[in-house]
């Protein structure tokens, strides 16, 4: 069959139990896409072709028993930031580029015993650094739609295989918009859960209090069967909240959006640098809700000037913290001949990290450091609760919140945006970080050059079962997330 991976999750799941063909069959079609497709994309730092023919047969041999689960033999694409045991897991980084992880992070543990069938490991922003995924030591991945443009980042390498068709589902992390703002740029479908929900044991740390892993597909209904794989409490992990998860796919029809109170931040379309297209077609899609049966209700978010500078102080502080492990002593990339320890410690670092890593460290260290600490880490974390308020006051009078996922469309690549302009693109979707909420990307239309806009709902805590329900319903009235980029059309 040559039209395999034009199926969702569910006509996989349904197809693989109706023997209409095998996980061997599904995965050498996916294996093939990517030895063909993915050298214009570059999506994939490694592809694990063994291994996964060896996951499929055992699929299949399950399927045989009467043992298999809904997923037993599909295929998925996982970011390379989740350490996969006898796999390199690189983060994206010369610093990792010789790590073989020792183990699997809980939630690609999780997909094992689900049975899904691992494709490989997908590009990213380093170290989860970036909007781009341009900062990989590995090279820069291509939008399917326009491949001169970016994908977004950090999780670009998992929005860009999904919308190439080459693979059905990815995992991605969202520390303020890693994916969310990629599965806007490439017409996805991308969840961020509460902070909590979805363990974060083995997925290499950026910023510990904003990290969070979720899943990117085409459709809410794709992503609601990962999400089933990935949420739940895990001991390991003690930043994981002990609150049951819901199954996401029965409840994809739990909230009716007749009566739903969707709050329109007045600041959120003000803002400056926000495209007319962006604006127009996000502003039609929640017209589309309202004639579905929801209420538009404006309210305000006072605090959305503070969103930028507050991230940026929180964010490369626990950065520098985190990434001080990484010394050239235990794991990881180390310089030639140090003449002593000192000299390992700079030039391994030095070397080993790229310059918006560095850039971060070196920010982040400053507003650690005696003197600063009070004046600016303490305060941007007092200004963090005053967000989260802000947001919760706001959930007293609506249900969720709409926003565009991101200011524009996809940057083109090698574009001389610096620092502080990317960081002002994060705008929409950092303070749904900072409070720990959930919110959704769901595909809402193309601007004028055919490049994918997305709308934002972000949710309460614990409302992934509603956000998911909400882009469901939308999408069985509207066909945006069936549509594809010319290269995902291609067939091999």
């Amino acid at each position: 069959m040559t039209d395999l991976h034009r199926l969702s999750i569910r006509e996989l799941s349904e197809g693989l139990a109706g023997s209409k063909f095998s996980s061997r069959e599904l995965t050498e079609h996916y294996l093939k896409r990517i030895e063909k497709i993915d050298a214009q994309v570059q999506s994939y730092v490694t592809v694990t072709p063994e291994q996964a023919l060896a996951q499929a047969d055992a699929a299949d041999a399950l399927r045989k028993s009467g043992m298999a689960n809904v997923l037993t033999g599909v295929p998925i694409a996982h970011k390379d930031i989740f350490c996969t045991h006898g796999i390199k897991t690189t983060a994206g980084s010369k610093m990792l580029d010789n790590f073989i992880s020792p183990y699997d992070a809980t939630v690609v543990a999780k997909g094992k015993v689900a049975g899904l069938v691992t494709l490989g490991k997908v590009n990213m922003d380093e170290f989860a650094m970036g909007s781009t995924s341009e900062s990989s030591y590995f090279g820069a991945t291509k939008n399917p739609w326009a491949l001169d443009h970016v994908p977004g980042g950090s999780s670009g390498g998992s929005a860009a295989a999904v919308a190439a068709d080459l693979a059905p589902f990815a995992t991605g992390t969202d520390t303020g918009g890693s994916i969310r703002q990629p599965a806007s740029f490439c017409g996805l479908t991308g969840l961020k859960p509460t902070y909590g929900r979805v363990s974060r044991f083995g997925m290499i740390a950026y910023a510990s209090s904003l990290d969070q892993g979720g899943p990117m597909a085409r459709s809410a209904e794709d992503c609601a069967y990962l999400m089933n794989v990935m949420a739940g409490h895990d001991e390991r992990d003690s930043t994981s909240v002990n609150i049951d998860a819901d199954d996401y796919v029965a409840n994809l029809n739990g909230t009716s959006v007749k009566g739903l109170r969707i709050g329109i931040p007045k600041q959120y379309f003000n803002v400056a640098g926000l495209d007319a297209d962006v604006k127009a077609r996000v502003e039609e899609s929640l017209k589309k809700l309202e004639d579905m049966g929801a209420t538009l209700v404006e309210i305000d978010l006072n605090m959305t000037d503070a969103y930028v500078p507050t991230y940026y102080l929180i964010a490369p502080a626990e950065a520098s913290s985190n990434l001080q492990r990484f010394d050239g002593v235990r794991y990881g990339y180390r310089c030639e001949n140090p003449v002593d320890l000192t000299d390992l410690y700079k030039r391994s670092r030095s070397e080993g990290f790229g310059p918006e890593v560095q850039r971060r460290i070196l920010i982040g260290t400053y507003a650690l450091s005696a003197g600063y600490y009070d004046a600016y880490y303490v305060k941007a974390q007092k200004v963090r609760r005053l967000i989260q308020q802000d947001f919760l006051k706001a959930f007293e009078s609506v249900d969720v919140i709409a926003a565009p996922s991101a200011p524009t469309t996809a940057y083109k690549i090698g574009a001389s945006l610096d620092p502080v302009e990317m960081y002002l693109g994060d705008i929409y979707t950092i303070a749904v970080n900072l409070a720990g909420l959930p919110a959704i990307n769901a595909p809402v239309g193309f601007d004028k050059d055919q490049l994918p806009i997305g709308l934002q709902l972000i949710g309460n805590y614990w409302s992934e079962s509603q956000l998911l329900s909400v882009v469901h319903q939308y999408q069985q009235a509207t066909d945006w997330h069936t549509k594809r980029a010319a290269i995902a059309e291609e067939t091999v």
